[in-house]
C-alpha cells in the first residue's frame, strides 16, 4: 500500500508525525512526503525510510505556487500509484485533498489539527471556514485531533458529523513515552551540558513553554504574568520555539524574549526536546487556540505539572486538578498559579504520566491509523 503526506513545513513531520513513518514502513507500507524545501528534510527522510519531492505549501493564498505544487501532487501520485492520500495542517490539507480528488485517490484522509478562523473576525473568518470546508469536502474521511476540535467542527458544521472522527482520546499521532518522553531515559549528564549551556543554575526555577511564538500562543499573558510572579528572583522563562510573521507577536515583546537575562530563547529545536522538559519545573500552553496542545502531553510525559486554558483542543490535554492547572488569559491568575504549583507543590508530575501512558501512548494512536487506511 502506498500511502502519501502532504504538509506544509518540516516542522509537522518530526513534531506530529515522529516515528509513525517508520513504524508503518516496518510493517510493509511504502510511505512518501511532500513538503516545502528544507534544510532537514533529507537526513529525516533518510532516517524514516520514506520518499519525498519539496515543493512550496504555503499558508498564505499564492495561486501560482499552489498550482504548481497540485500539478507535482498529481504526478507524485500518478508515478507512484498513490492508494491513501493524508493531507496536515489547513494548507497542506487543502493542496492534498483537491490534489487527489482529481486524482481519484479512493482514500482520501484530511487530519484537522485546528481551526485557524477561531481567533478571526469578518471577511478573514469566512474565507478560512470556507477553505476548511472545501478541504472537508474533497476529503472521504476527517481526522479531528481532539474531542473538542470534533465537538466544535460539527458545530461550525465543516463537514457532515459522520464523516468525522477522533483517534482513541485525540492526538494525530500519540507520545511516545516509552523511548523519547521517558525521565528514565534521559541522560542526566547531557541534561547537566543543556543547562550550562543555555545559563541555567541549578536553583533557577524554569518556566518552560515549547512551540511558535505567536500571539494565538498567549505568549503575551505569559510575559506579563511572568513579570507578576512573587519572589521572583530566581525564576526565568524558558522559550523553545520560533518566531513567525504570521500573527506576529508585537515587536517589543519579541525585542525583550531575545534580550532580557531571564528569558532563554532557543530558536527553532530539532530533535532532543525531552531535555528541554527536564530543565523544567513547570510547563505552560496559555493558548487561545489549539488542535490538541501535544507539548502539554510531552511535558506530563516527563513528569512535568502543566497549565494551560479552557480553549478548543488544550481542554482534553490535562486532567484539571492531578496533572495540571487551567488559568484564564488574565496574567494575574497564571501568576498565581504558577505560585500555586511553585510553593505549595499543588500538582505531582508523575500523575500526568500515568495519564498520557493510559491514553495516547503513539502505539494506541498508530494502531487507529491503520485502521484508517485499511
Amino acid at each position: 500500500m502506498n500511502i502519501l503526506h502532504v504538509v506544509n513545513i518540516y516542522f509537522v513531520l518530526p513534531y506530529f508525525i515522529g516515528d509513525q513513518f517508520k513504524y508503518f514502513k516496518e510493517k510493509g507500507y511504502n510511505m512518501n512526503v511532500v513538503c516545502s524545501r528544507s534544510e532537514y528534510l533529507a537526513s529525516y527522510a533518510k532516517e524514516q525510510g520514506f520518499d519525498y519531492i519539496e515543493s512550496p505549501v504555503n499558508r498564505s493564498i499564492s495561486l501560482k505556487d499552489d498550482f504548481v505544487t497540485i500539478w507535482k501532487i498529481c504526478r507524485f501520485i500518478k508515478k507512484k500509484k498513490i492508494d491513501i492520500v493524508v493531507g496536515h495542517t489547513p494548507k497542506g490539507g487543502l493542496l492534498a485533498m483537491i490534489s487527489a480528488w482529481i486524482m481519484r485517490v479512493p482514500n482520501r484522509i484530511y487530519f484537522r489539527h485546528g481551526l485557524v478562523y477561531e481567533t478571526s473576525q469578518g471577511l478573514k473568518r469566512f474565507i478560512l471556514m470556507s477553505v476548511d470546508r472545501l478541504t472537508s469536502l474533497c476529503a472521504t474521511k476527517i481526522v479531528c485531533v481532539s474531542p473538542s476540535l470534533l465537538k466544535k467542527s460539527i458545530e461550525d458544521k465543516l463537514a457532515p458529523a459522520k464523516k468525522q472522527v477522533i483517534l482513541g482520546h485525540g492526538t494525530c499521532g500519540g507520545i511516545d513515552t516509552i523511548n523519547k518522553f521517558n525521565p528514565e531515559k534521559v541522560d542526566l549528564q547531557k541534561v547537566s551540558d543543556l543547562r550550562k549551556r543555555l545559563g541555567i543554575n541549578i536553583q533557577d526555577y524554569i518556566i518552560g513553554y515549547s512551540g511558535r511564538l505567536v500571539r494565538d500562543k498567549g505568549i503575551v499573558d505569559l510575559i506579563n504574568a511572568f513579570d507578576l510572579l512573587d519572589n521572583s528572583e530566581n525564576c526565568k522563562l524558558l522559550f523553545v520555539g520560533m518566531f513567525e510573521d504570521r500573527d506576529a507577536l508585537p515587536e517589543t515583546v519579541r525585542t525583550r524574549i531575545e534580550n532580557d537575562p531571564r528569558i532563554i530563547y532557543t530558536g527553532f529545536v530539532n530533535g532532543g526536546m525531552e531535555y528541554y522538559y527536564a530543565l523544567m519545573d513547570v510547563y505552560i500552553l496559555p493558548s487561545y487556540r489549539e488542535g490538541f496542545g501535544m507539548g502539554l502531553l510531552e511535558a506530563q510525559a516527563m513528569e512535568r505539572p502543566v497549565l494551560t486554558t479552557k480553549v478548543t483542543g488544550c481542554c482534553d490535554a490535562i486532567v484539571e486538578g492531578e496533572t495540571g492547572l487551567f488559568v484564564s488569559h488574565d496574567p494575574q491568575d497564571i501568576a498565581n498559579k504558577i505560585n500555586s504549583i511553585r510553593f505549595r507543590h499543588l500538582i505531582d508530575g508523575r500523575n500526568g504520566r500515568k495519564w498520557v501512558m493510559k491514553y495516547f501512548d503513539n502505539r494506541i494512536i498508530w494502531n487507529e491509523i491503520e485502521k484508517l487506511y485499511q
